[in-house]
């Protein structure tokens, strides 16, 4: 059900439909083709735009390659559905700020989201969940985090742990042992307007000396080159969002009027390239922090190194219809008051899917051309380490089905531990501040290549207990 506009609003878009312009037209115009293969493509967000990250990644599991989930709760969290109606539409709010947010772990029964998200399959509103565990997942609570409760991010694990299986669990690392508040993390030390590790506040960008964006960029996408650290060779450009949330003008989906899309110089040029979709959180709208997210959460550095397009699509405060006064994005069902809003024709995903397919338009058809040697992975090495995970990642070998990953602890034998089809894989269950070695191997069509060289890592020390977040201090 569609909430009801004032009559001046609805005055406003009948002239503008009559003259043929949008009444609320950004100077920009839409996004242009970059011809990039929408199978590339990946996503992740950071509180509200973690949780749409989760419900467009799900929705959209064919094209959408690996998810990074920054302090946000599983599918359909707050469960809303029509029948909310009874309540004045308020049940969603209750269990979005209550057991989403707060927990407890007995509030939050994986049963539910599965089911909610096997019924959607079945329906076909949203892909086949087979594609899940093919997905790259990364997901991030800090211990600091005053705002989303560890609980939620647990939920959201055993959400993709149920379709991933043990077969597959080399897909899905989880980062809990940073004292980071609630907040996207950055390296950046003393930077003006950024908080400290601890932060809570706006604009939820907190320097901790770890780089987040490239974890989540290499965890989906193996090894990349090391990000630019002088001046960009690309840009920012800026976007008319109404172009894609039509029939709705951006107003009516709580959404701004312009978007920005980071661009690589040799994308611009013609250069192969993949999107990441990059969700702000809450109050980090450009509205309430100008253009810090988009400007400093790091993708950009990456991705101009990198061929990666990253697009920043934008919501905005909405203090009447829809109730949207933090500029969060929808994952209460605030627009439509009813389950469809983590489907496809979910009003949201529905616009960031048009933006996402007005860059790959045009993309040419994958090239499966296979190297005429099996090589081994190159460099192969940990990327990040939590107390009991080490995601390691490596440049992709080109044509291959598979990488075998092969495991030695302290006594120094090498076992083999797990298999993925992408060039990262998070080991778990280890002992905190141990030191592991690591080998990789190729395979194609069932033939094994040769190992890499080993990678090294260390688990971290098991995060102290925090009762206070936002406060507890952090760990070396």
């Amino acid at each position: 059900m569609r909430v009801a506009v004032s009559q001046q609003y609805i005055v406003t878009l009948i002239v503008a439909a009559v003259i043929g312009v949008s009444p609320l037209a950004a100077e920009p115009a839409g996004l242009r083709s970059y011809q990039a293969p929408i199978g590339e493509s990946s996503i992740s967000g950071i509180s509200s735009g973690a949780f749409m990250a989760v419900q467009f990644g799900t929705a959209w599991s064919s094209v959408i390659k690996g998810v990074g989930v920054v302090a946000g709760g599983p599918y359909w969290c707050a469960k809303a559905d029509a029948f909310d109606a009874v309540t004045g539409y308020w049940g969603p709010i209750w269990r979005a700020t209550g057991a989403c947010m707060k927990g407890p772990a007995t509030d939050l029964h994986t049963s539910d989201f599965t089911a909610k998200a096997d019924a959607k399959a079945a329906a076909g509103e949203i892909d086949p969940l087979s594609n899940v565990k093919r997905q790259k997942i990364y997901l991030f609570h800090g211990y600091n985090d005053a705002v989303v409760d560890k609980a939620a991010t647990d939920a959201t694990a055993d959400f993709y742990r149920h379709y991933m299986g043990d077969a597959n669990r080399g897909n899905l690392f989880y980062q809990t042992a940073l004292g980071a508040g609630h907040s996207f993390v950055v390296t950046r030390q003393d930077a003006p307007g950024l908080n400290d590790c601890k932060g809570n506040a706006e604009p939820y960008i907190d320097q901790c000396g770890y780089d987040q964006a490239g974890i989540i960029l290499q965890h989906i996408y193996g090894r990349l080159n090391r990000p630019n650290p002088a001046q960009l060779a690309g840009s920012v450009k800026s976007f008319d969002q109404s172009v894609y949330t039509g029939p709705d003008v951006p107003d009516a989906l709580s959404m701004g009027d312009t978007g920005y899309v980071f661009v690589p110089q040799d994308c611009e040029q013609g250069a192969p390239c993949r999107v990441h979709v990059a969700l702000h959180g809450c109050k980090q709208d450009v509205g309430d922090i100008g253009r810090r997210f988009v400007d400093e959460a790091g993708y950009n550095a990456w991705a101009d190194t990198n061929h990666l397009i990253v697009l920043y699509p934008q919501t905005k405060a909405s203090p009447y219809l829809p109730g949207n006064p933090q500029a969060c994005w929808d994952w209460w069902s605030y627009v439509d008051h009813e389950d469809s809003y983590v489907t496809k024709s979910g009003s949201q995903i529905r616009a960031i899917k048009a933006m996402l397919d007005a860059l790959t338009a045009g993309s040419p058809a994958s090239d499966d051309a296979t190297a005429s040697s099996l090589s081994a992975p190159q460099w192969v090495t940990a990327i990040d380490a939590s107390d009991t995970g080490i995601d390691l990642a490596w440049l992709p070998v080109d044509g291959v089905t598979a990488y075998r990953v092969w495991r030695a602890g302290t006594d120094g034998a090498f076992q083999r531990i797990g298999e993925v089809t992408g060039a990262s894989f998070a080991d778990s269950g280890l002992t905190p501040q141990t030191t592991y070695r690591w080998r990789v191997s190729a395979v194609r069509n069932g033939t094994e290549g040769p190992a890499s060289e080993d990678a090294i890592g260390t688990t971290q020390s098991p995060p102290p207990r925090c009762n206070d977040p936002g406060s507890c201090p952090i760990a070396e």
